[in-house]
């Protein structure tokens, strides 16, 4: 027979404690409730069961027990949790373990009194426990009498809805103190904000009483003072009056003013919104002109294959001479031509995947161009995107040489601390002393010499790929700045400012 499990999805980083809940035995099904956090009296655990038994009239009880590894890592845990199965003496005596932060938890049942142990298939099943208790559901339907299936799923369904509402009481909070028993359910986040409603639920009533005694304290005096100086007090109120109606003109004068302004404002925004709209497919469209005039698409997806092999010709040659002695530099050999092979296998590719695409160009700048009508900003961004995947081999050169550059200047911040008799104290994120045996400091020394000798090789190559970097970086920022100054110019103002200056006044 399939054993149904509910658990709450809220206790699932709950510590290692004992699971209650309420057993079905009519559905085989176990509703857990909250979880008991070690340590506890099992005496005090039975009496408290016992009082929320008598108010909720729940049959509540321990069904199991729960094991978090991230919590607790003892050896001797998990005999410790089969012999609270004594203890409490419930039939199936339910086991929960979640293995740290992993996704995968066992469920197993353990029957010390069965003289047949037969293995259930357990199904583990999440609910939001406080959706379901604040959930108004009708009570479970009687089975006995209904003859639809439906129906009779519908039972068991409520009757599980029907097991957490009634439990309110294991979840009220509002005390100061957790007690001797402490427990885990979809309230236990919230005790600090609890408390505080406590407090303030108690500090109410002092603060109402004050602040009534204030008012009426206030009011007395007024009224004394208003009984005593009533003509002052009424000129006063006609001059007020007066000054108040003079301030209240002027307040109105000053809002109409400031509305006119924002709405010259706005209606000048929208209209230089507009007016570079227009610009801006009018240029989009001169240019799908030209573009497709004369089959300058096809002369320009002729002429991209030669520039291509041209560029990465150019970067043979560059590495090439970096393999050599550059600049009269002495480089590590051994180093220097690994790198080299390295990045020419990745040109290499590079080329093939070019030759590879050149059918296929003329057809993609084809219906690139015809995206120059949504506007010209639009095709000088899908210029700025083709740029980007046509030197997609420097980007990775440049990844490549940042990465192992950074590499060896982490090492060699390592070993230089370790020379100081220092270490990077990864908790604290401080660095402490340290006393080093003679075997790590030898070690130490044998790598920061190696580090040391191969880092001009790598700086080198780092700075040749950064410069080949910040070139297409370059490129496509003026780009990307040629549309900004598009979308942002203030056409509008600027073509007013010329013709009839007087509205801008």
């Amino acid at each position: 027979m399939v054993l149904k499990v509910f658990f709450p999805s809220c206790c699932s980083s709950a510590e290692s404690g004992i699971l209650i809940g309420r057993w079905i035995s009519e559905q085989n099904s176990a509703v857990i409730l909250a979880v008991v956090h070690f340590p506890f009296i099992p005496v005090q655990v039975k009496q408290y069961l016992s009082e929320v038994q008598r108010v909720s009239k729940v049959s509540v009880s321990v069904l199991g027990s729960w094991s978090n590894s991230k919590q607790e890592k003892e050896e001797n845990l998990t005999e410790f949790l089969e012999d609270l199965g004594t203890i409490f003496s419930h039939e199936p005596w339910i086991q929960i373990s979640k293995e740290g932060d992993s996704k995968f938890w066992s469920c197993s049942t353990l029957q010390k009194h069965s003289n047949d142990p037969k293995e259930e298939e357990i199904i583990l099943i999440y609910y939001d426990q406080r959706k379901v208790m604040l959930s108004h559901l009708h009570p479970p339907l009687d089975t006995s009498t209904s003859a639809d299936p439906k129906a009779e799923d519908a039972s068991k369904l409520s009757a599980i809805f029907d097991t957490v509402a009634k439990s309110k009481i294991l979840f009220m909070t509002d005390r100061y103190d957790d007690g001797p028993i402490k427990l885990t359910h979809w309230q236990s986040d919230g005790v600090e904000a609890s408390i505080i409603v406590e407090l303030m639920k108690q500090a109410s009533v002092p603060a109402c009483m004050l602040l009534t005694f204030l008012l009426s304290l206030i009011s007395g005096v007024c009224r004394s003072r208003v009984l005593k100086f009533w003509p002052l007090s009424f000129l006063w109120s006609k001059l007020s009056t007066c000054e108040q109606l003079g301030h209240r003109l002027q307040h109105l004068q000053v809002i109409s003013s400031n509305r006119k302004a924002q709405n010259q404002t706005q209606l000048m925004r929208k209209a230089n919104i507009f007016v570079s709209l227009l610009i801006d497919v009018a240029l989009g469209i001169l240019l799908m002109s030209w573009l497709y005039r004369k089959n300058r698409i096809g002369h320009l997806a002729d002429t991209l294959i030669p520039v291509a092999d041209h560029v990465a010709e150019e970067l043979q040659d560059l590495l090439q001479w970096l393999m050599g002695a550059p600049a009269g530099l002495k480089m590590n050999r051994a180093l220097d031509q690994v790198l080299g092979r390295f990045f020419l296998y990745h040109i290499h590719l590079w080329i093939s995947y070019i030759h590879l695409m050149s059918p296929f160009i003329e057809m993609i700048l084809w219906y690139v161009g015809l995206s120059a009508c949504l506007g010209l900003t639009v095709a000088l961004c899908i210029l700025s995107d083709i740029i980007a995947l046509l030197t997609f081999h420097i980007y990775c050169f440049y990844v490549y040489g940042a990465r192992l550059y950074c590499l060896k200047i982490y090492g060699l911040s390592s070993l230089w601390r370790l020379f100081r008799g220092k270490k990077w104290n990864v908790l604290r994120q401080r660095v402490d002393s340290c006393s080093y045996d003679l075997d790590q400091l030898f070690i130490g020394t044998l790598l920061f010499t190696i580090l040391l000798f191969l880092l001009p090789t790598t700086a080198l190559y780092y700075l040749v790929f950064t410069l080949l970097r910040l070139l297409v970086v370059i490129v496509q920022g003026l780009i990307h700045l040629l549309v900004d100054l598009i979308d942002s110019l203030p056409l509008y103002s600027i073509i007013l400012r010329l013709c009839r200056s007087y509205r801008l006044a």
